[in-house]
């Protein structure tokens, strides 16, 4: 059974995501100070961590900070901040994920369920690098060159392509494309994926008319060619 330690100041949120957590079968840790949960992350060694970034004693950016200079902990960064500098900074610092307030808990279930499953996904196996005639995907390294020319893909694109690239032939609905780039699907969304699709045959020089890569099965979702031209 996981452990996760949540770092929140706010007493009744704390205790309504802890409540759903425990209802999803994880042990939940909670700290209401910076310090405290800085401490409890030593002690305890969670699975994850659960980081608002506005917390008295110690900022949840030193925090994350202190995480990453030590562990590869995962961490899910929370905030009422909108500001962009903000965002870009949590991740810079080495976060898995970034939730702004207000949230639903079951939300945020989901999301620490998404990470845990990345993060002993990459656990068991490094990812191959795969290679169809001229297009070269490397997972790891967020890579993707055709004909030795790198193309710049979106991170939404980049996850779509490697499921589609991992499973030649096999067919994906667009809510399974959705869960496997943002780790959860919500209905009613699942069409962006027909737009991220354009951009990332427009990117490959893909005709959907007659593809090369990705393959449109009318009334299911996608796949990609078993053998590309």
């Amino acid at each position: 059974m996981s452990t996760v330690l949540i770092i929140e100041d706010e007493k009744e949120l704390a205790k309504v995501i802890k409540a759903y957590l425990e209802r999803g079968g994880y042990t939940v840790l909670m700290a209401e100070r910076g310090d405290q949960g800085l401490s409890l992350w030593r002690e305890n060694q969670p699975a994850l961590v659960l980081l608002d970034l506005n917390l008295p004693e110690m900022d949840g950016i030193d925090i994350a900070k202190e995480i990453r200079q030590n562990d590869d902990t995962p961490i899910i960064m929370v905030t009422a901040r909108v500001d962009e500098v903000d965002r870009l900074l949590g991740l810079e610092l080495g976060a898995d994920d970034y939730i702004t307030k207000p949230f639903s808990p079951r939300e945020v279930v989901a999301r620490v369920k998404a990470v845990l499953r990345r993060v002993e996904k990459t656990a068991e196996s490094q990812p191959d690098v795969l290679t169809f005639a001229d297009l070269k995907i490397d997972p790891e390294a967020f890579l993707v060159e055709q004909a030795g020319r790198e193309i710049d893909l979106t991170p939404m694109e980049f996850s779509i392509l490697v499921t589609l690239a991992e499973n030649p032939g096999r067919v994906f609905s667009r809510l399974q494309l959705l869960e496997s780039g943002q780790g959860i699907a919500y209905e009613g969304y699942e069409r962006s994926i027909d737009t991220h699709i354009k951009n990332l045959r427009a990117k490959l020089g893909d005709d959907s008319k007659d593809p090369r890569y990705i393959e449109t099965v009318f009334g299911v979702g996608y796949r990609f060619k078993k053998e590309s031209k």
